[in-house]
């Protein structure tokens, strides 16, 4: 068997091979490819989500505790020394991600007093620190850094930040003196004499150098009356020295900040791991503080969650891919069918034709999947290790065209539009194993789910195996209603109607059907899931804001909620209050009733229910917060289940007692709810009293947030009143509290549910969604042409020999379509109907509650679906009925009447 004549098959037969290598370089491709990509956007969405927190955050911070030098060595050398010794002992992944370090050694905030300070009568604490590189960070604006040359009775040397002297009135030259204080604030001893030398300013305020706390470039302002500015100076490491010799406690600081590009999304696991070694492996006497490891975790569960997202959806699409290569070698090796029927009649073996389809395969299949994998590799993105994938799949679409060949009959022409009363044994036991596989998988998957991140071939194949199940049920089922639809068209006139759906009836659709409800079984459930998601993060959006938006403080005058509804724009305001970990008690003076703590939340249920209508919320309120009034006996409250079941237990339910602002109320249980606004997702022990029904006390509770319903909303305007609010309450509160209120925080619903769906792996969920659903239809569509194509010569000679007996063009396209639509419409609902259920299978293991702010993500069917599955059907038949016309109009109906043509 010569190369030269399997050359000139390959040329005669080119559109077949064309389709077989186009089909490869498209799989091949995919497994090249797609992996560079996923990894290109799950490394953008972690950058984003670094980036979008403090970079201090990076920062693994060790620091002994403030104490005298028990060392031998200078504290300064001792630091250095550790600063490389800490980093030698983190754990690979850690110490490769660190990227810049810092160390530095300082005292604790001392008294200090000068003319310059009491010009202003400001009372100010100073530390002392020493830190290499600060000189190359800043430039010196005034006088000069302190000197590092070690003169007896010299003043200590110390350098400030220039606006930091400025608001506190010091220059370069400023003289005082440091010690400390007795209980009237005086200075012990007179303490030691300290000038400031110079003041500087840093080259870039972002520098991870300043970052240190407490902070060289900020003042932590006083919490109260007669309490003292801080603030923190640069001195050189000898004065350093000096102090610690002096018996001065100190305390050390060596900082390690991990670097954006350093951490590799596909290393995440190694990279958490080792942040817990570290954590439970501090050296002694060392404290590690780091918070990398809460942004880390909360990426690394969305990605774990979308790369099993992605195997399940890649495992739809790479079945339809296989079962369109075999479609086609079906359809090469039925068109030469005369072909290898001579070939075995002159004598050649049963594998002749296998053995000629393998070498133009060969001819064809490798440098397709060649060219596929090398355009995969143009990606962005780093590459997976997907070489034996790709070798794999290129053997078995080598050997599809030889193993089509082998199933190919070689005997005489047989009639293929015959329905058979009783199917095969062997059809019959492997459509029952397959029924049965499939369930077994689909029971496995709920009994031992999906480990996410990882891919279990047999769980990662369930959504196949179901959908080839369903195909087979459908084809079971597809000829009868079709027989009978016959029949009852045979009384009527025409032929039309009759032929048609006699033919339909008839048609032999077992492999088109199934790859066409594989594929649209793929696209139905990526647009299912993701309408789930999309639907869960509206949810989660309203349960942590119920309004348009939620102004969170520390507590708020009263009147605050009057002032909220003035603002412009504002059509409804309802004060909140909440406190966490509260103890229930007995009865009214406190005795515990050992419980474990719970959350309290005082709503007003009626104006709750008034803003979250204004805001277009569908928060139902339970009845028994938005009727409760003021009365005797206990209020009626919503408690969680768990909190209900410890009250059952302890003989509580009907009157137990709560303390909200030092006030003791009773209540008893009047509903359970898993979950409520506000609270946080995973809360599971709270109880909700009804603001409107509290008893009348002299002290009365003040909110601690505000839900505000309208639009447009100024968030700038409810910031502002907010703060206003807090302190207006400091200053006229029944309790008036010394230190300074911190700003509150304006979260809007819109901005909430925009956040929910940007950044972290949203971009990769976002591909799979898109992919799978284009993908899929893009596939189903052309499967579809593959069954109008099977049977496309058997339907021309037909429709040839009705032209001869007077049929019209017009009447022509009518048995098309009716032929045509029962095929169409059975595939596309059948796999939509796949697409449908399998969500309900899937979506509790595959963990997208990721992507809600831990709000399950709950699947249901929308109308705008069920739209999509008939456009889809319309558009499929439209392109079933165009490829058959083209295909006829290419063969010219006269010819495929030739002796000869088979069907």
């Amino acid at each position: 068997m010569s190369v030269g004549a399997a050359v000139r098959r390959v040329r005669a037969y080119g559109g077949q091979f064309l389709l077989l290598a186009v089909l490869t370089l498209v799989v091949t491709l995919l497994i090249s490819g797609v992996p560079r990509l996923v990894n290109r956007l799950a490394e953008q969405g972690l950058r984003a989500q670094l980036n979008s927190e403090p970079a201090a955050r990076r920062d693994l911070s060790y620091t002994t505790s403030l104490a005298a030098a028990t060392s031998r060595r200078t504290a300064m050398d001792d630091a250095a020394e550790r600063f490389d010794a800490l980093a030698a002992e983190m754990p690979p992944p850690v110490r490769s991600a660190v990227t810049e370090r810092w160390y530095s050694v300082e005292t604790a905030g001392a008294r200090v007093v000068g003319p310059d300070l009491a010009a202003r009568n400001l009372l100010v604490n100073l530390g002392l620190r020493a830190m290499p590189d600060v000189q190359g960070a800043s430039t010196l604006v005034e006088g000069a850094w302190p000197s590092e040359t070690y003169v007896p009775d010299r003043p200590i040397e110390v350098a400030l930040d220039v606006e930091v002297a400025r608001k506190l009135n010091l220059r370069a030259g400023s003289q005082l003196r440091i010690g400390s204080t007795d209980d009237k604030g005086r200075l012990v001893d007179d303490g030691d004499p300290l000038v400031v030398v110079g003041l500087f300013r840093p080259v870039d305020r972002a520098n991870g150098i300043w970052d240190g706390l407490p902070q060289l470039l900020r003042i932590i302002e006083p919490q109260g009356d007669g309490d003292p500015f801080v603030i923190v100076g640069v001195v050189a490491q000898s004065a350093l020295n000096k102090r610690t010799a002096a018996g001065w406690p100190i305390q050390s600081t060596w900082r390690y900040r991990l670097g954006v590009d350093r951490i590799d999304a596909r290393e995440l696991d190694r990279l958490i791991d080792g942040l817990q070694v570290m954590q439970r492996k501090q050296p002694k006497g060392l404290t590690l503080t780091q918070g990398v490891d809460v942004p880390l975790r909360a990426f690394a569960a969305q990605i774990d969650a979308v790369r099993t997202l992605l195997a399940v959806i890649a495992a739809g699409v790479l079945a339809t891919l296989a079962g369109l290569i075999v479609l086609a070698a079906s359809l090469a090796t039925r068109r030469r069918r005369s072909e290898f029927a001579l070939l075995r009649a002159r004598g050649g073996g049963a594998t002749a034709g296998a053995r000629r389809s393998l070498a133009e395969s060969v001819l064809v299949v490798p440098l397709a999947a060649v060219l596929g994998w090398w355009l995969g590799t143009l990606f962005p993105g780093a590459p997976d290790p997907t070489t034996p994938y790709v070798i794999v799949a290129t053997v078995l679409v080598t050997l599809a065209l030889p193993v089509a060949t082998l199933a190919v009959p070689t005997g005489g022409a047989a009639r293929r539009d015959l329905i058979r009363v009783r199917p095969s044994a062997r059809r019959l036991t492997v459509e029952v194993s397959l029924l049965l596989l499939a369930g077994l998988a689909a029971v496995l998957l709920r009994r031992r789910g999906l480990t996410l991140g990882e891919v279990d071939p047999l769980l990662v194949s369930v959504p196949v195996l179901l959908a080839v199940a369903a195909a087979v049920l459908a084809l079971r089922a597809y000829p009868w209603p079709l027989l009978l639809v016959s029949r009852l068209a045979a009384r009527t006139r025409g032929s039309v109607a009759f032929l048609g759906t006699a033919r339909a009836g008839r048609a032999a659709v077992a492999a088109p059907l199934v790859v066409v409800v594989l594929a649209i079984g793929t696209a139905a459930f990526c647009a299912v899931v993701a309408a789930g998601v999309d639907a869960s993060r509206e949810r989660a959006a309203a349960q942590i804001v119920p309004a348009d938006a939620v102004i969170r403080g520390e507590r708020f005058a009263p009147d605050t909620v009057d002032e909220v509804g003035r603002l412009p724009g504002v059509r409804a305001a309802t004060p909140v209050l909440y406190e966490d970990d509260e103890r229930l008690a007995s009865d009214e003076v406190g005795t515990d009733a050992f419980i474990e703590q719970t959350d309290v939340l005082l709503v007003d249920g009626s104006e709750l229910a008034t803003v979250a209508r204004e805001s277009q919320v569908d928060l139902p309120v339970p009845a028994a917060l938005r009727t409760a009034r003021p009365g005797p006996g206990p209020l009626p409250a919503i408690v969680s289940p768990a909190v209900a079941a410890d009250l059952a237990k302890a003989g509580l339910d009907d009157s137990a007692f709560v303390a909200v602002q030092g006030q003791r109320y009773e209540f008893r249980v009047a509903g359970t709810e898993e979950a409520f606004p506000l609270l946080a997702a995973n809360a599971n022990r709270f109880v909700i009293l009804p603001w409107q029904a509290l008893p009348t006390r002299t002290t009365t509770p003040v909110p601690t947030s505000l839900l505000v319903a309208g639009d447009p909303l100024d968030a700038e305007a409810l910031r502002i009143a907010g703060d206003q609010g807090q302190l207006r309450y400091q200053q006229q509160g029944a309790v008036t509290g010394r230190e300074r209120p911190i700003g509150v925080t304006v979260d809007t619903r819109a901005d909430v549910r925009r956040d929910l769906g940007e950044g972290g792996a949203n971009g990769v969920l976002a591909f799979g969604f898109v992919a799978g659903a284009v993908g899929g239809t893009l596939l189903g569509l052309l499967a579809i042409a593959f069954t109008v194509l099977a049977g496309a010569r058997a339907r021309g000679q037909v429709l040839s020999r009705l032209r001869t007996l007077g049929l019209s063009r017009r009447q022509w396209r009518g048995l098309l379509l009716v032929e045509l639509t029962p095929l169409v419409a059975v595939s596309v609902l059948t796999g939509a109907l796949v697409g449908a259920v399998l969500p309900l299978l899937l979506n509790p293991v595959l963990g997208l509650s990721a992507f809600t702010s831990g709000v399950p993500v709950r699947v249901a069917f929308e109308p705008s679906l069920v739209a999509a599955v008939l456009a889809l059907g319309a558009v499929a038949l439209g392109f079933a009925v165009a490829v058959e016309a083209l295909n006829n109009r290419r063969l010219r109906l006269g010819e495929v009447l030739r002796l000869g043509e088979e069907s």
